[in-house]
């Protein structure tokens, strides 16, 4: 693919948070590339720094949280409608959290389905406070309908009336999955199953039909038959309107099924990436084999237990020295995993690895 394929671009990502107990390296030196139409698969265990990177690049890393280095350029096209386009980049590292431009490209221009989606809807509003003397009373009642929610967003990025973006809103969660779509767009969250809930946070996310979606477990709470709708709407829009996907999930089946490319992280860090079948068939670090042999394989008759990642994920505190891996991994070698750092080497031609398997140390 040529440059201008580039949507977004992650250069030696950085974002620590400063606590009481120390320093978190929550993404340390991570580099990506997402391209128009195509989807990136993020896969790695709980606290690798994948929902970190996904904030990041919509620069909404919570607080105490911060990017300290690095930065990511989102390639924005304007023009079209006769006139020639003209790719404009942004680095988002620089913008103002909460200034007029990254509002316009969060929510409207690059999408997001949070990994807790269901929590977004919230069933209940301070609608009204009561003091008497030292107690503060609040009245807690349910104010605002999940159309609400879908109309607000569709009209805040797309030139719609009001009408209009309750069409829209109602035709969205009928792709959705979401039964009489026409009456749940009047409903409460509270009205709604967790299931619902979820699958309208994903409406909301594809509403604008954004440049870029990145769903971060997306369909963890959903059915198969709802989870595979799910993917067959994030595939047509992908090809009707060029979306490009940032997929986050444990899941390696729906990885397989969907992304061409992937990037395994490990503690803050990307450990290897490679096209999906070059990674599937050919993984070369340590860890991504172990995630691979933890699959259980249908009607595979055998008495041997289903394999598992020796030790724990270490403390972010007080990581180990050298490649942070090392203690975990079926291949260490003393004296060199447990004092040098890996670099980050091409060892293919879509093909990379952090591994002193692969270097001459």
């Amino acid at each position: 693919m040529s440059s201008g394929d580039t949507l977004v671009e992650v250069k030696d990502l950085k974002v620590e948070f400063d606590v009481r107990e120390g320093i978190i390296k929550a993404v340390d030196g991570l580099s990506l590339t997402v391209k128009r139409g195509r989807t990136l698969g993020v896969i790695g265990e709980s606290g690798c720094g994948k929902s970190m990177t996904a904030r990041a690049i919509l620069n909404m890393v919570p607080k105490p949280g911060k990017i300290t280095g690095g930065e990511i350029l989102y390639y924005r096209q304007v023009g079209g409608n006769g006139k020639p386009l003209i790719t404009d980049v942004i680095n988002i590292t620089k913008l103002d959290p909460d200034g007029e431009l990254i509002r316009q490209i969060r929510g409207g221009e690059i999408g997001m389905i949070f990994q807790e989606p269901m929590s977004s809807l919230t069933p209940v509003y301070t609608a009204g406070t009561h003091i008497n003397e030292a107690v503060t009373l609040h009245r807690l009642i349910p104010i605002r309908k999940v159309g609400d929610q879908l109309v607000e967003t569709i009209q805040a990025h797309r030139k719609v009336s009001k009408q209009e973006a309750r069409e829209i809103a109602i035709e969205m969660l009928r792709k959705v999955g979401i039964p009489k779509p026409e009456q749940r767009v009047d409903a409460y969250p509270h009205q709604l199953s967790g299931g619902q809930r979820q699958r309208v946070m994903i409406a909301v996310a594809l509403s604008c039909e954004p440049k870029m979606l990145i769903a971060d477990e997306p369909t963890t709470a959903l059915d198969v038959s709802i989870e595979a709708q799910i993917l067959d709407l994030m595939r047509e829009l992908q090809e009707t309107v060029d979306m490009a996907i940032m997929f986050i999930t444990h899941n390696l089946g729906v990885i397989a099924e969907m992304a061409e490319e992937i990037v395994v992280m490990y503690m803050g860090k990307q450990v290897e990436q490679a096209s999906a079948v070059e990674l599937f068939y050919e993984p070369q670090h340590p860890y991504t084999r172990a995630l691979l042999q933890s699959i259980p394989h249908v009607g595979k008759k055998s008495r041997q237990r289903l394999a598992s990642i020796a030790g724990m994920v270490p403390d972010p505190f007080h990581l180990p020295p050298g490649c942070v891996f090392h203690p975990r991994c079926s291949s260490f070698m003393p004296g060199k995993c447990d004092v040098i750092v890996p670099g980050w080497k091409q060892i293919g031609p879509n093909h990379w690895v952090r591994c002193l398997l692969y270097e001459e140390v």
